[in-house]
């Protein structure tokens, strides 16, 4: 079950629960982790480290994620991260060196149980937040 703050986040964000809220707390770790493997550890690596395969690649470098906490004075970034993530609320005209998942999860979003597309995404992306708070060193 989400905790208190990762509810009120989610909501203050803007977040659809409706995918997300009815799956068991084992399950979203992961869904979330999965979420991770398939769209962040190219760039980040599996441990999150910043050492994935295709951080060489890139003219950045790429942030180790499984120390937000400590950067952030002990707590967890949740609605940094997750708008980070999203990308779809800010305003890119200057490009970026994050890739908006919001909009790359968009086209393949569907469901089976009445949730619109941007439900699904946000739920994914949910998942994907909750996963990198449970890999915080």
């Amino acid at each position: 079950m989400l905790r208190a703050r990762h509810f009120a986040a989610a909501t203050i964000a803007g977040i659809g629960l409706a995918m997300t809220a009815t799956v068991s707390p084992g399950l979203a770790e992961v869904v979330g982790e999965q979420e991770y493997m398939a769209a962040c550890a190219g760039c980040h690596g599996e441990s999150a480290k910043g050492d994935g395969p295709l951080a060489g690649l890139l003219n950045i470098s790429t942030p180790d994620l499984s120390t937000l906490s400590q950067a952030n004075d002990g707590s967890f970034p949740f609605e940094a991260v997750l708008k980070v993530i999203d990308g779809r609320s800010d305003i890119r005209a200057h490009g970026s060196s994050m890739p908006v998942w919001g909009e790359f999860f968009q086209p393949s979003a569907s469901s089976q149980r009445g949730e619109t597309p941007d439900m699904v995404v946000r739920g994914r992306i949910l998942s994907l937040v909750n996963y990198l708070e449970s890999i915080q060193e």
